[in-house]
């Protein structure tokens, strides 16, 4: 069977709201993960895979080892995975590059498969406001800030992370009310009239989205698998959402 199609899926959130149900969703997306991987040439997987992530220096967050075997075992079968941070995972090292074999990105990227440009990206951060986030985020990314964390003991580390990941998942989850008040469909609209492209697919919204930014152009928002399993798949040069 020929491999030529190329899937997205984000906000995974793994480890939240806590092991049981995690566990569950961790076992669905092995479950989709078998089902795609008979066609799958590639798989963007575009942020806030885990509710929380931190490599320290010899220890990283216990659990989800189904899921980064199986993430191994598909790369080993030459399918390529492409790994997005999000905010929740934003401060993603060398682990899931070396022991996994995820491709690691920090910014987004344009690609070009099947003859369309996509814009792929988490998308916290991007387009005008929010901007007490983006002042955070900059904090977050710098050394300094990341060496004080490593100073921390992980169990009081990672109980003061997951305070604040259920805080950011509110804050993602609002309502869809129209989409001039989305900032990610403006970030988008504004960037197609200097640089025209054919798909915006992004993350980090929690809602599932399929909006016509001009005749060419669409913005595609992933969603999330805490409550819509959604994901999206570029197949003869078109990006449909779909649930799984």
């Amino acid at each position: 069977m020929n491999k030529e199609k190329i899937y997205f899926a984000s906000d995974f959130h793994l480890g939240s709201p806590n092991i049981k149900e995690s566990k569950e969703r961790e076992n669905l997306i092995i479950n989709w993960l078998n089902d795609i991987k008979k066609d799958a040439k590639a798989i963007y997987l575009l942020g806030d895979i885990f509710d929380f992530w931190f490599e320290y220096k010899k220890v990283v967050p216990k659990g989800h080892i189904r899921f980064l075997s199986k993430l191994a075992e598909l790369i080993e079968t030459g399918i390529e995975i492409h790994f997005f941070v999000g905010n929740h995972d934003l401060w993603a090292k060398d682990y899931l590059e070396s022991e996994v074999g995820l491709n690691i990105h920090h910014q987004k990227k344009i690609i070009q498969e099947q003859n369309k440009k996509i814009l792929i990206a988490h998308g916290d951060g991007l387009g005008e406001g929010d901007y007490l986030y983006k002042f955070i985020k900059t904090i977050f990314k710098s050394k300094i800030c990341q060496w004080l964390f490593t100073q921390l003991h992980p169990d009081f580390a990672f109980w003061i992370a997951h305070k604040w990941s259920k805080k950011s998942r509110k804050k993602a989850s609002k309502p869809f009310i129209s989409k001039d008040k989305e900032i990610l469909f403006k970030y988008c609209k504004n960037f197609q009239e200097k640089n025209p492209i054919d798909y915006y697919v992004m993350g980090h919204r929690h809602l599932p989205l399929e909006i016509n930014i001009d005749k060419q152009a669409k913005y595609i928002n992933l969603g999330e698998w805490i409550n819509y399993n959604s994901y999206a798949i570029l197949e003869n040069g078109i990006i449909k959402l779909n649930k799984y």
